[in-house]
């Protein structure tokens, strides 16, 4: 009987240990081969065979994304995705929809990127996010934490201006940023505001916003990585700031950007603490998808 109990005891704290699933089917038997043995081609079987036979199909379809994504075979995954999130139930298409964004940016897919963002903008607008809860449990690194709509929405905007800089449209990524920034403002996405604003030669404007990561105002200013970003803008500034600096209205080609702005500032306006989750900037924004695809 204690020699049963201990077998249980050394099973379940394997299992604890390896953050692998009790059990025997097609899926346990994936995150097996994938984090015990070590063998990822072996676990994609797993997770295949998984999918095929109803085993925790969207578990298996977004471990298994993951791991074809560590083995260059993201164009794999993102057809994979498309053709078996319909098997996956309503409450993990948002979760489906942050493996695909992470797959497009490995296949340098920028124009899906901005198309699906704005689509998670549009789910926050009408308040589909987060399953219609105020927050959500993620995990980085091992450890969960929550996550508070405001907070995605900050980092959806972020992932979208990131976007707009892949295809060196600045002043769209500069506009996006700035409101990232006034929902949920943090030191990476005003070291991306001031690149932005070193593009168009606004140099002016890029030292100020690169002051408040350098004097330490914004949430993220002390980390490594940030530091030196900060002090290599800082050395770039200080070689173009001697030529005077555009201003906005000197830039050429800004007609459709102008309204862009425009539509912005005035649904932002409309913004106050007191509204529901459902912010009226993403279904503007949406109105704008064929001006910004440039």
């Amino acid at each position: 009987m204690e020699s049963g109990l201990m077998k249980k005891k050394e099973k379940d704290l394997f299992h604890v240990i390896h953050k692998v699933p009790s059990g025997d089917g097609p899926y346990v038997r994936a995150k097996h081969a994938q984090l015990v043995q070590k063998d990822p081609e072996t676990a994609i079987v797993w997770f295949w065979k998984a999918i095929n036979a109803g085993d925790r199909v969207d578990s298996a379809l977004k471990d298994m994304a993951v791991v074809m994504k560590q083995l260059d075979r993201a164009e794999e995954a993102i057809e994979a995705i498309k053709s078996f999130r319909g098997l996956c139930p309503r409450t993990s298409q948002e979760s489906l929809d942050n493996v695909l964004i992470d797959l497009y940016k490995k296949c340098g897919k920028v124009e899906e990127q901005i198309v699906l963002l704005k689509h998670k903008l549009k789910q926050i607008y009408l308040g589909e996010a987060f399953n219609g809860k105020p927050t959500k449990t993620a995990r980085s690194h091992g450890k969960k934490f929550q996550v508070s709509i405001k907070q995605e929405t900050s980092r959806i905007l972020g992932n979208l201006a990131w976007a707009y800089m892949q295809k060196s449209n600045f002043m769209a990524a500069e506009v996006v940023y700035r409101k990232a920034q006034m929902i949920d403002p943090d030191a990476n996405k005003a070291l991306n505001l001031c690149h932005c604003l070193i593009k168009q030669a606004r140099y002016d404007e890029a030292g100020m916003v690169l002051d408040d990561v350098l004097q330490h105002k914004l949430p993220g200013s002390d980390d490594y990585k940030s530091r030196n970003r900060a002090e290599e803008l800082s050395l770039e500034l200080e070689a173009k700031r001697p030529g005077n600096s555009l201003l906005l209205t000197d830039l050429p080609g800004l007609s459709f950007e102008d309204d862009f702005v425009e539509a912005l500032e005035r649904v932002m306006n409309e913004w106050a603490p007191t509204r529901s989750r459902r912010l009226p900037i993403f279904e503007e924004i949406s109105q704008f998808r064929d001006q910004l695809a440039c």
